[in-house]
């Protein structure tokens, strides 16, 4: 089955985010933390590039245990950046002989000097993978923006471009004011871009994710998140349910508005995810019943 017809079969749907462990970090961990989220029955599991390391071919290999151990449907992350199309090609044979079916197409971080390969943008990605007919296909898109698009505008372009070359879903980079989301949902639509949107939500649990998430990914915090932080960023307990709870508030915001989907980045916080997904469990169930 492919992801594309999960939107088709019942909506809001519900995904995780599988990320990394420290390059010193046990490997294991990361498989213990997919049984526990699997547990919590999501509607499937991203896996983020390089999930075991640094290979393309063990986000294959975790993508394939999703799979293929727990009958889950898997998210392969997908960069292509500095690739070229042999290698592409021959992560996507791995991905099919896996009966992995899903990818998320992205560009990737683009490395220091001069770059090589086959690919420049995520786009020369998706137009590739799209020729197998095979593949249900993902990317990423940036209500704020990406950071190296010339303006929001030509953002929005970018995007279509992809969507017009055969993406089936989008999934929004974190955001935390929901207004600013539903501003870009609807320049999105006024686009022509109808395929599902997926909300990307990020429960923040300390202060350091903060400067992290600002530097890589140029989210703004509302006025609302600031007092947040002003308020409990001395407790480190009390930080960590305000943020929790922030994020629940957003998810069922966004349920009571239609959105197609929200996609947890759970940083493998098993118990964190838990409690969200056991505080909107009902809701989600009552808009499915509705649909």
């Amino acid at each position: 089955m492919t992801i594309k017809t999960l939107f088709e079969e019942k909506k809001p749907i519900l995904s995780f985010e599988i990320f990394p462990p420290k390059p010193d970090a046990d490997v294991s961990v990361v498989y213990r933390a997919i049984d526990g989220l699997v547990d919590l029955n999501p509607d499937f599991i991203s896996v983020t590039y390089g999930a075991l390391g640094t290979s393309q071919g063990n986000t294959v290999e975790m993508a394939s245990y999703i799979k293929n151990h727990h009958q889950k449907e898997a998210l392969a992350h997908l960069t292509c950046i500095g690739n070229t199309k042999k290698e592409v090609d021959h992560t996507l044979d791995r991905l099919e002989q896996a009966g992995v079916s899903n990818i998320l197409a992205l560009r990737g971080d683009k490395p220091k000097g001069v770059v090589t390969g086959d690919f420049n943008y995520a786009k020369d990605l998706v137009h590739q993978a799209k020729q197998r007919n095979t593949f249900s296909i993902a990317a990423a898109c940036y209500p704020e923006g990406h950071l190296e698009s010339p303006s929001p505008e030509m953002d929005i372009l970018f995007i279509k471009e992809k969507v017009d070359l055969g993406v089936d879903f989008l999934i929004t980079q974190l955001f935390l004011d929901n207004d600013m989301f539903y501003d870009y949902y609807n320049k999105l639509r006024r686009n022509n871009i109808n395929v599902p949107i997926v909300a990307g939500i990020l429960p923040i649990l300390n202060r350091k994710q903060i400067a992290r998430i600002t530097e890589l990914s140029g989210c703004s915090l509302p006025p609302k998140f600031k007092r947040i932080l002003e308020k409990y960023e001395s407790d480190e307990l009390a930080l960590r349910q305000a943020g929790t709870a922030y994020a629940i508030e957003q998810i069922i915001d966004l349920f009571s508005w239609g959105i197609d989907g929200i996609h947890l980045y759970t940083m493998n916080r098993i118990d964190t995810t838990r409690e969200i997904i056991n505080s909107i469990h009902y809701i989600k169930n009552h808009l499915r019943r509705m649909k």
